[in-house]
């Protein structure tokens, strides 16, 4: 059974910081992409940040480009996101996902964010709010 357990969010002031974790486990964390998004009400979800394991090559939204780092422990098929420098406008329900990726050119190739409807496995979330 595939499980992804998002979490680590919670209510912290503008400029704070928390470290969300998404535990995955029932598939070879190797083949997936792990992505981070995000949907505030009245909002469309949106793609944060996601990673491949087994190239290190990551994903960041331009929202969130050089505040948030994406990182990943294989040995505990966990997914790490530091946020930093928290603003208001991160407040929202943070999802993890996973899709298996494609192989092209005998290389898995991390789908780009905007693909998130493709990710086949989901988390339930962890709401992150963020006081001005």
């Amino acid at each position: 059974e595939v499980q992804l357990q998002a979490s680590g969010g919670g209510l912290v002031q503008a400029g704070g910081s928390l470290r969300l974790s998404c535990a995955a486990s029932g598939f070879t964390f190797d083949d997936y992409a792990i992505g981070w998004f995000r949907q505030a009400p009245g909002k469309e979800r949106e793609g944060v940040s996601s990673i491949s394991s087994s190239t290190g090559f990551t994903y960041y939204a331009e929202s969130v480009k050089g505040r948030f780092t994406i990182s990943s422990d294989n040995a505990k098929n966990t997914v790490y996101l530091q946020m930093n420098s928290l603003k208001p406008e991160d407040t929202a329900v943070y999802y993890c996902a996973a899709e298996r990726m494609a192989i092209v050119a005998g290389i898995p190739t991390l789908p780009p964010l905007d693909q998130w409807p493709q990710y086949e496995y989901w988390g339930q979330g962890t709401q992150v709010t963020v006081s001005s």
